[in-house]
């Protein structure tokens, strides 16, 4: 169980998970449509959302898979926001996780289409 705990959150501290706990409770209108599609593996399999996982909280996490959501709103657009995403991206690349990245805008206005590239991604990346 040790072993599968220490995988699950690659080392995160005890900040970053009073971080996610916090972050839970202030969702985004995007982060809270898109969770409501894949709570309860409604996509096939089982996601976590504000997830501590090695030295960030990620949006959302399927273990199974790999696999790393981010929805990213307006701050992503700023010049040293992108830089830490390049950065998150090349830490995860190290422990073969994923990353899929959708907008604010797409999960609001194009939630299907998200789904669908999600549902396609799981089943190309099936274990």
């Amino acid at each position: 169980m040790k072993d599968y705990k220490r995988d699950l959150f690659l080392g995160a501290d005890k900040y970053l998970f009073e971080m996610a706990r916090l972050l839970r409770r202030k969702e985004t209108e995007a982060e809270k449509l898109l969770w409501s599609k894949l709570c309860r593996k409604q996509v096939g399999a089982k996601f976590r959302r504000q997830h501590p996982l090695y030295e960030y909280v990620v949006d959302f996490y399927c273990h199974s898979h790999r696999l790393v959501i981010e929805v990213d709103g307006p701050i992503h657009n700023i010049e040293g926001a992108n830089f830490d995403d390049s950065v998150r991206s090349e830490a995860f690349k190290e422990f073969k996780i994923e990353i899929i990245r959708f907008t604010n805008n797409e999960v609001l206005l194009d939630i299907d289409n998200v789904i669908e590239r999600i549902r396609v991604h799981l089943n190309n990346h099936a274990n």
